[in-house]
């Protein structure tokens, strides 16, 4: 028997209708718009609004990821939300999720791998379908990172924005599909970027909100250096993996963290500018949500072809990392 083929069979993406440009920020903390564009390329970042959860912003890219892959929610066996804002502790947002869509027969959880958690939301779920044990897997990543950004700390408020992206998964044409993964994590480094508030170690106090410990926490220069290492060399084992080289990459989709870390990565897989996806200038970062939302912009504007060769790379807290080859 051969082995079934996994790809995406339709993507999907929803940005808050509320923007928080440089010139904003400029009011809120010690910072302009000249520093932020030079050291990160954002511009501006989407806020979800008061009544807005994790949940709804994933429901919203969801509906677009089913209708593009010409299914109703009761056809999906499995949904995945990576995310490290969800709505509560628990039930997960997947859940509550899988409710708002009406997806009755899906079975759902969430990944926590922080921006690399749709990569690894990804694998997950074509290993599921690759042994049989779902057809069609709907795997989202979602954030509400204003949520726990603290807009008085000028090196992290001017990160991060909300959004979420969506994909349908299952069985492609042969030759088509994810060809390879590659996941990793460094515990060592976890304490380089962190909320370290309200978990078993630190639960929820007075004293740890008035001391901020439930926002991110993060060592910019350390977390810059071991991205600026990671990004490329996850692509190019992921790539080897797949038995592909670096000059089969039509485009690169890559975690919208800072756009001196993409340069880096398009410098050391021999890439221009033209062969990325970038968006973070308009959405800053979006944590899980960066790559699927990249994704689906780019399919969007039609700058993904049937046969193209598609490199997915991210890192985050973990410290994790992941990149997959995808033949579209």
């Amino acid at each position: 028997m051969n082995e079934i083929s996994v790809g995406i069979l339709g993507t999907g993406k929803y940005v808050p209708e509320r923007r928080l440009t440089n010139q904003d920020l400029e009011k809120m903390v010690d910072t302009n718009d000249e520093w932020i564009v030079s050291r990160t390329g954002m511009r501006e970042r989407r806020i979800a609004a008061p009544e807005q959860a994790t949940s709804d912003l994933a429901y919203e890219a969801s509906l677009q990821a089913l209708q593009a892959a010409g299914l109703t929610a009761d056809q999906i066996d499995l949904i995945i939300v990576a995310t490290i804002t969800p709505d509560m502790f628990f039930p997960s947002t997947a859940c509550l999720l899988q409710e708002k869509l009406g997806a009755k027969n899906a079975a759902a959880f969430d990944l926590s791998a922080a921006c690399s958690g749709f990569i690894y939301g990804l694998a997950n779920a074509t290993g599921f379908i690759k042994m049989g044990m779902y057809k069609h897997v709907l795997v989202v990543g979602a954030e509400c990172l204003s949520r726990i950004t603290d807009y008085t700390d000028r090196n992290t408020s001017i990160l991060f924005g909300d959004g979420a992206g969506a994909v349908v998964l299952g069985q492609v044409p042969e030759g088509r599909g994810f060809k390879s993964f590659k996941l990793g994590a460094d515990g060592a480094g976890g304490d380089l970027l962190r909320i370290c508030g309200g978990g078993s170690r630190l639960p929820s106090s007075e004293q740890s909100v008035n001391e901020k410990r439930h926002f991110i926490e993060m060592n910019g220069r350390d977390v810059f250096k071991f991205a600026v290492r990671v990004m490329g060399s996850a692509a190019e084992e992921a790539l080897a993996h797949a038995g592909y080289t670096k000059a089969d990459i039509d485009l690169l989709i890559p975690h919208q963290a800072n756009i001196r870390i993409i340069q880096s990565a398009l410098e050391r897989l021999n890439l221009s500018e033209d062969k990325a996806m970038i968006n973070l200038d308009r959405y800053g970062n979006m944590s899980a949500a960066s790559i699927p939302l990249a994704l689906a912009e780019a399919v969007e504007e039609g700058r993904v072809n049937e046969g193209d060769c598609l490199v997915l790379v991210g890192f985050g807290g973990g410290l994790t990392w992941g990149a997959s080859v995808l033949i579209w």
